[in-house]
């Protein structure tokens, strides 16, 4: 499997403010790579470097193997993508803004027009003007531009912002559609945890323009943590009768209500039982397991902490 994206040291600053910090990404072919941070922590500008909209102040790019300089445009070519939020000519068709990127892009393929806009599931809408559409739609139709010159790579900068569970659901099979059928290398960019887990082959958790961790899904399954979360009255309490009387120190303490024990060699009945001897309201308390949002608060915030 090829590296279809390299990234290396990447930085940029605006008036002396580093916003993107040193990141360095590897991109493999065929994958969907879930570019994975809370909102401003510059995803959106890694993506603009990408494709050249805006300039690092240092490091390097690398797209099918060719560097990305400041006069390379070519490879764009290569490339579907949507920043931020696509723009339409509203009163004209889907079919008629379609052609109109044809005509740009210089291609004369109108069975082509035909074919994506079945491929995103907007078949039989093509005679229908843009402003008619809902968030979702345009979203589809935004993908069906990006993807009308069969692209390698396909970038989306948080397509599923402001779309209901259905728009959701429906852009994450379109992306896992485009992936297995199409073979296009995916980098799409989101802050829902959820979302993400359920399409990547590999994860990039970026943080105040630093990337914290890039990581193969399969492997945070693998390393699954399990967990008891206990929820009390009072955590503060709870976390010293843990500590003093049962010696546990893996713990966090996630709110005033919330603890989660991590440490193995306790038993659930032991704890529950000591809880309630020292008059702590024990109000469930079970056996959990951690998933990708676990991992991601638990780099966000630097690891678990005792109380």
């Amino acid at each position: 499997m090829g590296t279809m994206i390299m990234i290396n040291q990447l930085s940029k600053a605006y008036k002396g403010n580093e916003i993107v910090s040193n990141v360095t990404m590897h991109i493999e072919s065929g994958e969907i790579y879930g570019f994975l941070g809370p909102n401003g922590a510059g995803k959106t500008t890694i993506m603009k470097m990408i494709l050249n909209l805006v300039k690092p102040t240092s490091g390097e790019i690398f797209v099918l193997n060719q560097p990305v300089l400041q006069t390379s445009f070519q490879y764009l070519g290569h490339i579907g993508s949507i920043i931020e939020y696509p723009v339409f000519y509203e009163r004209l068709t889907a079919a008629e803004n379609l052609q109109y990127h044809c005509d740009y892009m210089q291609i004369h393929a109108e069975d082509r027009i035909h074919e994506v806009l079945e491929t995103v599931g907007l078949t039989g809408v093509e005679d229908k003007k843009v402003h008619e559409f809902s968030l979702g739609m345009k979203q589809r139709l935004g993908i069906a531009r990006a993807i009308l010159t069969k692209p390698e790579i396909l970038i989306l900068d948080e397509p599923i912002n402001g779309l209901d569970p259905v728009g959701i659901k429906d852009i994450r099979m379109l992306l896992l559609k485009l992936k297995n059928e199409c073979g296009m290398t995916i980098l799409v960019s989101s802050h829902i945890v959820s979302e993400i887990e359920s399409i990547a082959d590999t994860i990039g958790i970026i943080n105040h323009g630093q990337l914290i961790k890039e990581v193969k899904m399969s492997e945070i399954i693998s390393e699954n943590v399990e967990y008891l979360e206990i929820k009390v009255t009072d955590s503060k309490q709870a976390s010293l009768v843990l500590e003093r009387k049962l010696n546990i120190h893996d713990y966090e303490a996630v709110d005033l209500e919330t603890i989660r024990v991590y440490q193995q060699d306790v038993s659930q009945s032991v704890i529950n039982k000591e809880l309630v001897l020292n008059n702590i309201v024990v109000n469930r308390i079970g056996t959990q397991q951690s998933n990708l949002e676990e991992y991601f608060l638990d780099l966000i915030h630097g690891g678990r902490q005792h109380a």
